[in-house]
């Protein structure tokens, strides 16, 4: 039986996201949104953890992995959004601490998330590493962001579905102030 292959993806410098793939310059920070259902894992939760850091694991979305895994680095801001609230909206920063690395929850039977067809040889599911920063002042909701006209285009708004999406620099500025916090 020939060995399994290790998921590939369309070169990224054809797709829609390429940007966020794009070689940066030294020192560039890229910015992120991440999700979490707050009954699942909150801002609060996160804020408790040891050193305010986990790992962000069980993504089951090949797009999402791919951020994870090759785009986002040591260093980049994500939004931490709660979803599937009432309402839902961006509750506080996190920074990426520890940069993409397998997801051992795919290979845990027990684990809601288990995946019999990711191989441990092959990692199939990446997870990173984020740490709380700062809570906003004041919750970004959903409906504010698709009514903001300067956030139009902005990936959670065209592709909502998506559990880690990129942030543009002006959209994070934006939301930043939104939010009452420096950005």
């Amino acid at each position: 039986m020939p060995a399994k292959k290790a998921p590939k993806s369309m070169p990224y410098e054809q797709g829609a996201w390429a940007h966020v793939f794009a070689p940066r310059a030294p020192g560039e920070q890229r910015y992120w949104l991440i999700k979490s259902e707050p009954d699942v894992f909150s801002w609060d939760d996160l804020e408790r953890a040891p050193k305010r850091t986990t790992c962000w694991d069980s993504v089951r979305n090949s797009s999402a992995r791919n951020f994870m895994r090759d785009g986002m680095k040591k260093g980049d801001l994500a939004f931490y959004y709660h979803s599937n609230a009432e309402p839902s909206g961006i509750v506080g920063i996190c920074e990426i601490v520890r940069e993409g690395y397998p997801d051992h929850t795919a290979w845990d039977p027990q684990h809601d998330y288990f995946d019999a067809k990711s191989d441990p040889g092959t990692p199939t599911w990446y997870m990173v590493d984020v740490k709380a920063v700062q809570p906003f002042r004041t919750m970004v909701t959903l409906p504010q962001l698709k009514a903001d006209p300067a956030l139009a285009e902005m990936a959670l708004i065209k592709v909502g579905r998506l559990s880690v999406v990129p942030v543009a620099a002006a959209e994070w500025a934006h939301i930043c102030q939104l939010g009452g916090v420096s950005s």
